[in-house]
Order: C-alpha cells, then sequence, then structure tokens
C-alpha cells in the first residue's frame, strides 16, 4: 500500500507521459458487439474507428491493468469486491475501498455513493471521492505494421478470420462460429499519462510498469483462453512534464528512450528516479 493518508493535499507537481508500440503477438480481438452482421462476414468483428481501422479501446487496456493489479495486490476476492452491475447475466464485480492508501483506487479513482458488496452484509456507503491519476488513451493501430506480405494471407484488408468449434459433449454436434481478429504482428501507438498530484504519488508509476509487465504474460480482449490476445510493449519512450511545462513553456525532461519495460522497470524502481520528478 502507498503512504496517501486522508489528510494528503492534491496539487499538480506533474504529469509522467510514457509512449510506445503495443504489438500482437498472437491475433487481437477487442469486439465492437453484433450490431450489425454481413453475409459472409465474422460473427464477432473488432472494433474500429471512423476511418474502418482497427485500435484498443483505452477502456480496454485500462480496464485490463487494473484487474491484474487487483489480482496481484490480492483485492480480487470477496470481501474486497463490489457490484458495479448486478444486471443478470452482466455482473461486474471491482474492488473499491475507502482506505487513503489503496494503490488501485488512488490510481483509477472512486466515486462515492452506496455500493453492495460482493460477499454479502451491509452496503458500502463511500464516502471518499479521489481522482483518477491514470489515463489511458485509444491506441490507434500503426498502418504499416500490416505489411504487403501479411496482407496477402488476411481475409480482410486488415484483419484474419479465426475459425472455431464448441462440440456439444453428448451428441457430438458442432457449432461453428468465427472471430475477426487483427494479425499477429500488428503494432497499435499506445499513449498513457499518470498525474502526480502529491509527493505520495511519484511511486505509483512501478505500480503501471508492474501491471503492463503481467498483461504480458496474460491476455487482452476476447478469446484470450483459446490463444487470441497475447501482446507485448517496445520502443518505450518516458517523459516528465512538470507545472512550469505547462504554465510558462520549460522544456520536459526525456527519461527514457526507445526502452523496452524491463529497461523502464529498473528506472521507476530506482532510488533515484522520485529525485528526477521536479516539481519547478
Amino acid at each position: 500500500m502507498s503512504s496517501h493518508t486522508a489528510q494528503t493535499e492534491l496539487k499538480l507537481i506533474g504529469k509522467l507521459i510514457l509512449e510506445g508500440d503495443l504489438e500482437c503477438r498472437t491475433g487481437l480481438h477487442i469486439g465492437a458487439g453484433k450490431g450489425s452482421l454481413e453475409i459472409g462476414g465474422a460473427d464477432n468483428p473488432v472494433v474500429k474507428d471512423s476511418f474502418g481501422l482497427p485500435y484498443v479501446p483505452g477502456s480496454s487496456l485500462r480496464g485490463r491493468l487494473r484487474a491484474l493489479l487487483e489480482q496481484s495486490s490480492g483485492l480480487a476476492v470477496p470481501s474486497e469486491l463490489v457490484y458495479l452491475s448486478r444486471r443478470k447475466g452482466q455482473e461486474v464485480r471491482i474492488h473499491q475501498s475507502d482506505r487513503p492508501d489503496d494503490e488501485v483506487c488512488v490510481l483509477f479513482g472512486r466515486n462515492p455513493g452506496r455500493l453492495d458488496r460482493v460477499a454479502g452484509g451491509e452496503p458500502i456507503e463511500g464516502a471518499m471521492a479521489s481522482p483518477a491519476r491514470l489515463t489511458l488513451y485509444d491506441a490507434p493501430l500503426i498502418p504499416e505494421s500490416i505489411t504487403p506480405q501479411m496482407r496477402e494471407n488476411l481475409d480482410d484488408e486488415l484483419t484474419e478470420v479465426k475459425s472455431e468449434n464448441a462440440v456439444d459433449r453428448i451428441t457430438s454436434q458442432a457449432n461453428p462460429r468465427t472471430l475477426e481478429r487483427v494479425p499477429a504482428g500488428a503494432r497499435f501507438h499506445f499513449r498513457l499519462v499518470l498525474d502526480v498530484l502529491c509527493d505520495e504519488d511519484r511511486p505509483l508509476l512501478a505500480r503501471v510498469v508492474e501491471a503492463l509487465r503481467l498483461l504480458e504474460d496474460d491476455t487482452l480482449g476476447g478469446g484470450g483462453s483459446r490463444g487470441s490476445g497475447r501482446v507485448a510493449f517496445s520502443r518505450l519512450k518516458l517523459a516528465w512534464r512538470n507545472r512550469a511545462f505547462y504554465s510558462s513553456g520549460a522544456p520536459e525532461s526525456g527519461l527514457l528512450e526507445s526502452g523496452d519495460l524491463a529497461a523502464l522497470q529498473a528506472l521507476v524502481s530506482s532510488p533515484d528516479f522520485a529525485a528526477m520528478l521536479a516539481e519547478s
């Protein structure tokens, strides 16, 4: 847990900007729902922007990182979970608490209000509101990462269609389905911003990097247990922009250039890292 307390005062010190490539190591499926189906098309299309290009929604990446941090922190247990939605068949359970040193809630924010506990008992009457420190943006596709050689073997200009079968265990009847995926080798440009609103926020980037490393050995999007969604991060660039950057146009401080997650983790875990985040 962090050193935040109920008396911690929030005032912008600066922002950490992390950018880089998110590469698909296996096909990636982040679904767009089934609002429209084309004859001969995939049953489960991927989400696309207004130009018809696949992208990784910031909400998908943010939610996966939060879930992985909750699991690694031992917070994905009934006693620590609340219902965000209780609609039958669409229940959403997340971790939330009023503890000021709860790093997950500090990073992702929390709203006050009444929430039902998953473990039962009296509902939580959340009284503490805190702003989210972490912002994740939609990651657009890097079009040149889909090479001409890859395009020759794709089912569509930018995506592939994976055919799957679910087999009834009694009758052996097959239930075919198709899944649209962004192919292995495609890259997206991702960007996240971590607001440092107090001295206690300076170590929080280490938890974000932990979540990114966990994601590399986990999955993103749908079909993860069936082979989809393995990703990796590369060409990472970390910059620090203090208040003077915004108030008077002072230059940003480059902290890492074209590194990998191991180099980034070594940087943010060093005892000198907090001193690099000068206020002015």
